[in-house]
């Protein structure tokens, strides 16, 4: 028996490589008589900020039984196609420009191909929850006979997701929003799988490498392994994919249903004889961590604003803190409790997501709920005044987790953790669909503590996500056995700024709130020329600074545009941006029997 046409089925095609071309079709079976309206998302979930993806498309024509078919846009991503042919299929051609080496669009040349759906598969208007199909093509040449596909899209063959990996050809998805949450990488690309919780799992690395992916998959697996064990077997996916594109200097990920999308610094992966876990490895590690750990928190367990997503605008939350904050305690969490990473790797992690939430003075203006409401306009759009102004839900959020893990545990006698939250909320929302509203996190709290020490906690753990307060990490850890130092990283007299990274001029990034070069009128984007008469260099003004006393005033001339401008600057005391976790050196038997269960070690 033939297999019935899908309601919607695509076909994707790098068309011209060497000019960032992807050739699209989208053929409707059963076209809306009266005008069918495609649209693209404007956004893609995990990476909140409206991104207008239909701004790469180049061309776009429509015809119905071989007939043209007139195309009128209603607005910045949206299109209506009049007059299709009675009883005929619609079909949609198009063409989307392909040069964004990023994990949240699309990328082509004549070495890989890469694509999120959100970037290149137009819904079609009440349609979107039929299912599709969508048809990968290999570009036409000689050149190009070596390049197959991952994805974690199931095949149409009916083999288990995975197995159709390498393949051109035919990919199903039940519906419009599972077809865009799978991202298609293609190429010649080096590949490795392992096993974790009965599931397999393939990494793939395009672009040049040294890699050891024998190590790699080793400390991978540990990591996974570990987290589906938290929730519980058997996973919520029976195949997962790492894509992962390799690039001289690069951070960043974006998670997926069955699979994530990487791009890391080639200098992060590890090496054939590497001795050690160097602190890149580390960060690439906890990268993974963090994506996978989404498998569970953001992709099943969400937001009830994220239950059905509008991908025409912005879907606005005050829970990122939780869903992105807590899932950045538990990447390195992983590490450490799986045994990739020891304990003191683990504090020295943490030490430093301590020092970033510190430097800032926004996190005393802003709370994690308003951050995380404010992301599509703040957080993803930061400028030079994002440290005064603003704080991560990201940092803050996992410090906020950590706070609660330790009080939970330590009220409980080690009886109850952070981990029962997040089971209790696998349970009730992930496993069931249904969306967590804006007061479920502390209503789960709550429930895991009981009347005393949950009730207590939940109003805690509300006023502390409403509020701007620094938390108490130094008194909860000492009850762990670890204590908080905070030093300054530089003995030399500040100025109160942060240099532009990478550039050989002396150009301000950031003015610290009430430092010295904010009192003396110097501005982000000014280029620091000389101090006290002397030139200046990068690593010049540190050197210069070291010479110099708190209280002293130095003149300083900098370039403001084309115009030079001097400034009298009086010396603060070096900057306390450094915090540092120890485990103390005596600790009673209480304290080391709660650190063995929070680390797990």
């Amino acid at each position: 028996m033939p297999t019935p046409h899908p309601a919607v089925a695509y076909r994707i095609c790098p068309s011209n490589p060497g000019a960032h071309l992807f050739a699209v079709s989208c053929t409707v079976a059963d076209p809306d008589p009266s005008g069918q309206v495609f649209r693209l998302p404007a956004w893609i979930p995990g990476s909140y900020m409206i991104r207008d993806f239909a701004r790469n498309i180049v061309r776009l024509r429509a015809e119905s039984a071989g007939r043209p078919c007139p195309v009128e846009k209603l607005d910045k991503h949206s299109w209506r196609v009049s007059h299709p042919v009675a009883g005929e299929p619609l079909v949609l051609h198009y063409e989307v420009y392909a040069w964004d080496l990023s994990v949240r669009s699309a990328h082509l040349d004549r070495t890989h191909g890469f694509f999120n759906g959100t970037s290149v598969f137009l819904a079609v208007e009440g349609r979107t929850d039929m299912p599709c199909e969508v048809t990968i093509e290999r570009p036409e040449g000689a050149e190009f006979a070596d390049w197959r596909v991952i994805t974690s899209l199931p095949p149409a063959d009916g083999r288990p997701g995975g197995e159709g990996s390498g393949r051109f050809g035919r990919y199903l998805a039940a519906d419009y929003d599972e077809l865009i949450d799978h991202p298609v990488e293609m190429g010649c690309f080096s590949l490795a799988r392992f096993e974790a919780g009965g599931v397999a799992h393939d990494i793939a690395l395009t672009g040049r490498h040294d890699c050891d992916l024998e190590r790699l998959c080793a400390d991978l697996a540990r990591i996974c392994t570990w987290q589906i064990d938290l929730f519980g077997r058997p996973a919520p996916v029976d195949y997962y994919a790492f894509l992962t594109m390799v690039v001289g200097d690069g951070y960043g990920g974006l998670e997926h249903r069955a699979s994530t999308a990487l791009l890391c610094a080639r200098e992060d992966l590890p090496w054939k004889g590497m001795q050690g876990l160097p602190d890149g490895y580390k960060s690439f590690l906890g990268l993974c961590s963090h994506e996978y750990f989404h498998t569970w928190n953001v992709k099943r367990i969400k937001p009830a604003a994220f239950a059905s997503y509008d991908l025409s605008r912005e879907n606005h939350t005050r829970l990122l803190w939780a869903f992105e904050g807590f899932t950045s305690y538990y990447d390195d969490l992983a590490l450490v409790r799986s045994g990739v990473i020891d304990p003191e790797d683990y504090l020295g992690l943490l030490g430093k997501t301590v020092s970033n939430v510190m430097r800032g003075s926004g996190r005393l203006k802003q709370s994690v709920a308003e951050s995380s409401f404010d992301a599509w306009t703040k957080y993803y759009r930061q400028d030079e005044n994002a440290p005064n102004a603003i704080v991560s839900y990201y940092t803050k959020g996992a410090l906020i987790a950590l706070a609660l893990d330790l009080q939970l545990r330590a009220g409980s006698a080690g009886e109850r953790s952070l981990d029962d939250v997040m089971r209790r909320l696998w349970v009730e929302h992930g496993q069931t669909g249904i969306g967590v509203a804006e007061d479920g996190i502390y209503q789960a709290v709550r429930e895991v503590g009981g009347a005393g020490l949950g009730a207590r906690l939940a109003r805690w753990l509300e006023h502390t996500a409403e509020g701007t307060e620094d938390l108490p990490l130094q008194r909860l850890l000492k009850g762990f056995g670890v204590d908080l130092d905070a030093e300054a990283s530089i003995q030399a007299p500040g100025l109160g700024i942060k240099l532009a990274a990478g550039e050989g001029e002396v150009r301000v990034a950031n003015v610290f709130d009430g430092g010295p070069a904010q009192r003396a009128g110097l501005s982000a984007g000014d280029v620091l020329i000389a101090l006290d008469g002397l030139r200046l260099s990068p690593k010049g003004l540190e050197a210069q600074l070291k010479r110099r006393q708190v209280g002293d005033r130095v003149e300083l001339h900098a370039f403001r545009r084309d115009e030079l401008m001097r400034f009298s600057v009086e010396l603060d005391p070096p900057a306390v941006d450094r915090y540092v976790l120890r485990f103390a050196p005596r600790s009673g038997e209480r304290a080391r029997r709660l650190r063995k269960g929070w680390l797990g070690r």
